[in-house]
């Protein structure tokens, strides 16, 4: 209360009202309120503007890339829309942390009425003694200082709780980056499976086509057409599956981003890959800086930052208070002043204390916890990418032009009458077999790719040995 000096104040009754505001304005003159110590940026976590939304909007009914759904779905996600808002609540919390305690004003009147009381002889003038019991009124004004530095060590703790949500939000985007991805995969994967039953069932027809000659020609048993027919309805039968699937993976990458029904006519990518698997050392470093992981790491700091608000608790607070006291009969103001401390006997804190301690070891048990699942996530998903790497280089290395030669040769000397339609159909079925196995082999291989890239939030083509061209390189972590 440094800021005026009441006991030089000579103020007049009647004006009573301009009495309080002085003594009001004085003490908040004297505090300098907090600023908020975080600034809000929600705008920042959604990276789409409105020219690109305006341009996502225009490729509807068009093809789509793994980039564009991506920008999408997040664009449009409630559930990041949701943490950005938790976020934005926090910062409030920040705010609100950071200010003083509100100045109380208290108004006291002692002895209303003013009452005087006559004591003494009637009979004797000389022995009249007059009692007045004054009317007192007193207007008091107290603030509540912090000490031990209770305010900074509450602002430090707002301010990481902050930080655990903005670590919660990228732990989600980069779940959802990868969902995605998969689910676009999925779309790649039924592109392909369609476009090879189609083949097949185009191969299936030339065949029964050709069979259908021979037996008009008297050269093979009718027998042959129907076996060739049979070949053709299976064919056809996977071709209607094949269609399905795709219609079902379309839609669900669709509702990725809440749309009921796809609004493009197909998605833009290549299965094929160059991208060998990345040296495993590389990828542990980098998996303890996936969001989850941090996040770990900064509730550890939030919970100490905790422990530290309980510490002061146990210094006590002051509360200082000044104000007036008027005297209704003599007339005049006199100052008055006044402290008020706790005593700290009983109640030191020592529970609350106590639990801010716990739950900091119990945050370092669920960072070392978290590191171990990370770490066996991501050596399950290492194996699974090497077995599924070295499937794919023995199908289409070896298999698969192995299959594509037999079918050649045994088509060609079925035309000349060198092999049965038994071989024939036994040659197609198979390379058809190992050409859906590719597909689901680097289907498989990107589903891993997904899968290391949400575990050590980065593309995986950035620590490989072999950079990658294809157009599914778009993931932007």
């Amino acid at each position: 209360m440094s800021c005026i000096h009441l006991n030089r104040l000579r103020l007049n009754w009647l004006l009573p009202k301009q009495i309080i505001w002085l003594l009001v304005f004085s003490v908040i003159s004297c505090l300098q309120p907090a600023k908020a110590n975080s600034e809000l940026f929600m705008n920042d976590l959604v990276k789409t503007t409105v020219a690109e939304q305006n341009k996502l909007n225009a490729d509807d009914g068009k093809n789509i890339t793994l980039i564009n759904a991506i920008n999408l779905t997040l664009l449009h996600n409630p559930e990041l829309a949701a943490l950005a808002k938790e976020i934005g609540a926090l910062g409030g919390a920040t705010l609100q942390a950071g200010l003083f305690r509100n100045p109380e004003l208290s108004f006291n009147v002692e002895n209303p009425g003013n009452i005087q009381k006559l004591r003494g002889d009637i009979n004797s003038p000389d022995s009249v003694a007059q009692e007045v019991v004054q009317q007192l009124t007193t207007i008091r004004i107290g603030q509540l200082l912090e000490l031990g530095g209770k305010r900074m060590a509450r602002v430090q703790a707002a301010q990481l709780n902050e930080e655990l949500a903005v670590r919660d939000y990228e732990s989600r985007r980069i779940e959802i980056i990868a969902r995605v991805a998969n689910v676009f995969t999925e779309v790649l994967a039924g592109q392909e499976r369609l476009k090879l039953s189609e083949e097949t069932k185009l191969l299936a027809q030339n065949v029964v086509d050709k069979v259908v000659l021979r037996v008009q020609a008297g050269k093979v048993p009718p027998i042959e057409e129907t076996r060739a027919k049979i070949g053709l309805s299976a064919a056809r039968i996977e071709w209607e599956q094949a269609q399905r699937d795709l219609a079902s993976a379309r839609k669900r990458l669709a509702l990725m981003w809440g749309s009921t029904l796809p609004q493009f006519d197909q998605a833009l990518g290549s299965l094929e890959t160059s991208t060998s698997p990345p040296d495993f050392h590389r990828l542990q470093e980098l998996v303890m800086s996936n969001p989850m992981a941090l996040r770990a790491m900064k509730n550890i700091e939030h919970r100490k930052a905790l422990v530290e608000v309980e510490e002061t608790r146990r210094i006590p607070n002051l509360t200082v208070s000044a104000g007036i006291v008027h005297h209704a009969q003599l007339g005049g103001t006199t100052a008055v002043a006044g402290l008020m401390i706790p005593l700290p006997l009983f109640d030191r804190n020592q529970g609350n204390l106590k639990e801010a301690h716990v739950r900091v070891n119990k945050a370092e048990d669920e960072h070392q916890a978290l590191e171990l699942r990370l770490k066996t996530e991501l050596t399950q998903s290492y194996e699974s990418l090497t077995a599924a790497w070295n499937e794919i280089n023995i199908l289409r290395n070896e298999i698969l032009p192995g299959a594509k030669s037999a079918f050649n040769v045994m088509r060609r000397g079925y035309e000349l009458g060198k092999f049965g339609l038994l071989e024939l159909l036994d040659s197609q079925r198979v390379l058809f077999q190992n050409q859906l196995l590719y597909v689901r082999a680097l289907a498989n291989y990107q589903r891993l790719i997904n899968d290391i890239e949400r575990l050590i939030a980065a593309p995986i083509d950035t620590i490989s040995p072999s950079q990658t061209n294809d157009t599914q390189s778009g993931k932007n972590y």
